[in-house]
């Protein structure tokens, strides 16, 4: 795990930079605040509001981002509103709660935008009982979310947009469907019903901190699509909470609050927040809970016992997703990972035809957006094999299967980027063999998404680039109709 945090590539230093920018987006919304005279409680709304800025906002185009933040304050000061006025109507704040949370999981099936404005909505609310928010708080609140987003804002689209100089993100759609056939409807339904059993078991454990464990039911529920994605999220989730409390006795409850420390302390978890989340949940959950021991500590209520009952309702929540996952109209991550694989290969198949046409000639055949679109989609097959492929996945042969998927898959994107990379060169040439090539990647690819047998091509080795990477990827593509296609009594991505 720490090898997989440390020693991950990050191209272009983005996520260093998107954690230090976070750093400084964050601090400068507190600054603002501070200067604005808000309160303790103010200057903490508006850090968390900047958090959420910075990281849920993921739109494929600067301007989409722009707008995107924008749009953050209209959702979560009405949110905002509502939590306050029904601080001390436990019935209806919770059935509101229940309702943010159905509302906020059915809103990603309008992209990134209506992701990131679901969770700005729920986080909203739930700050609302993080902080025992009341009526009279609001103007400073709404301040303080306004400040704090421009602040945000401005760092992001002002100061530090290193975005303008990347290539438009390429953001995979999630599987359609129709109906209760649509995965963000069933996982909203699952949303609901996993809060709701969070809530309820989550106030017999605490009347206090009891949206904790809704907290933990939400966010175990983020970025995942099947019921083995959620339950490996889930168990993260609690494996990184219990490092941080551990981390947060050493640290956090020494430190008393102490202002100077604090800062140094919650400035480090922000930065490790943002740049952990890409390649482990674990490390993220670990920084968080960091934080928040933190903002606990300012606030002057950190024990060890209160440590103590965040695990405690960590686990409630991410109980309450594992049962929700399970019995209210499951995902299989069978059905899923082979939705994955499926558009996978058919990008394979259209980066293919479009890089032939590029070698013959033609002049606005550009296969790199679709390199971009197959390395969006190989991430996506990797989370949704990753419960197979998990340590604790008890049957080896499904996980040796999957790992060779994956290291097939890896394989077909390797020859492809080398492709590309032959005919990007203005002196790369067409003939007939690489036409013939192209055609039975483009069978393969067929066969394989058919469900049809794949006939082996056997062929002297090429000496031309291009001819060898075309080569390379039949061999990858016959050599994974085996795996996908083998019978073990179950399916090869079923979980």
């Amino acid at each position: 795990m720490l090898k997989r945090v440390f020693m991950a590539p990050d191209p272009g230093r983005t996520r260093l930079r998107f954690a230090a920018r976070a750093v400084l987006g964050i601090s400068v919304a507190v600054v603002v605040c501070g200067l604005a005279g808000h309160t303790l409680t103010g200057a903490v709304t508006g850090g968390l509001a900047a958090l959420l800025a910075l990281f849920t906002v993921t739109d494929a185009t600067v301007r989409a981002q722009a707008l995107t933040t924008a749009l953050l304050p209209a959702v979560g000061l009405p949110v905002l509103a509502v939590a306050a006025v029904l601080h001390d109507h436990p019935v209806a704040r919770d059935l509101v709660f229940l309702a943010v949370v159905g509302l906020g999981v059915y809103a990603r099936r309008w992209g990134p935008r209506g992701h990131s404005l679901g969770v700005f909505a729920f986080m909203t609310y739930f700050v609302a009982q993080f902080l025992h928010t009341r009526t009279h708080q609001l103007p400073e609140l709404y301040a303080s979310v306004v400040l704090s987003v421009l602040a945000a804002a401005t760092v992001r689209f002002g100061i530090w947009c290193y975005e303008r100089r990347l290539p438009p993100a390429v953001v995979p759609a999630p599987p359609g469907g129709t109906g209760l056939a649509r995965v963000t409807t069933r996982q909203a339904i699952q949303a609901t019903a996993g809060a709701g059993f969070a809530l309820v078991v989550g106030q017999l454990v605490s009347g206090q901190r009891w949206y904790w464990a809704v907290g933990a039911t939400w966010w175990v529920f983020v970025n995942t699509t099947s019921r083995g994605e959620t339950l490996v999220r889930g168990f993260r989730r609690v494996l990184g909470t219990v490092i941080g409390i551990g981390l947060a006795l050493f640290v956090a409850v020494p430190a008393h609050g102490d202002g100077p420390l604090t800062a140094l302390v919650v400035a480090l978890s922000v930065f490790g927040i943002f740049y952990t989340a890409a390649v482990s949940y674990t490390w993220m959950m670990l920084w968080v809970t960091v934080l928040a021991a933190m903002l606990y500590g300012l606030l002057g209520v950190l024990t060890p016992g209160l440590l103590a009952l965040r695990l405690v309702e960590t686990g409630v929540g991410a109980l309450g997703a594992a049962l929700a996952v399970a019995f209210v109209l499951p995902v299989t991550t069978h059905s899923v990972t082979d939705a994955w694989i499926q558009r996978a290969l058919r990008c394979v198949h259209a980066c293919t035809a479009e890089t032939a046409a590029r070698l013959a000639g033609k002049a606005d055949a550009d296969p790199t957006p679709l390199v971009a679109e197959l390395e969006q989609l190989l991430a996506r097959v990797r989370l949704s094999v990753a419960p197979l492929v998990h340590p604790l996945h008890p049957a080896l042969g499904r996980k040796r299967r999957a790992r060779r998927v994956l290291d097939l898959l890896d394989d077909c994107a390797r020859e492809i980027r080398g492709l590309v990379a032959v005919a990007a060169d203005p002196e790369a040439s067409h003939d007939d063999r690489l036409a013939a090539a192209c055609r039975r990647v483009e069978v393969a690819v067929e066969a394989l998404t058919d469900g049809r047998d794949i006939a082996v091509h056997t062929a002297p080795a090429a000496t031309e680039p291009a001819l060898a990477h075309l080569h390379g990827l039949e061999r990858a593509l016959a050599e994974l109709a085996a795996p996908l296609r083998a019978r073990s009594g179950s399916p090869l991505v079923g979980a």
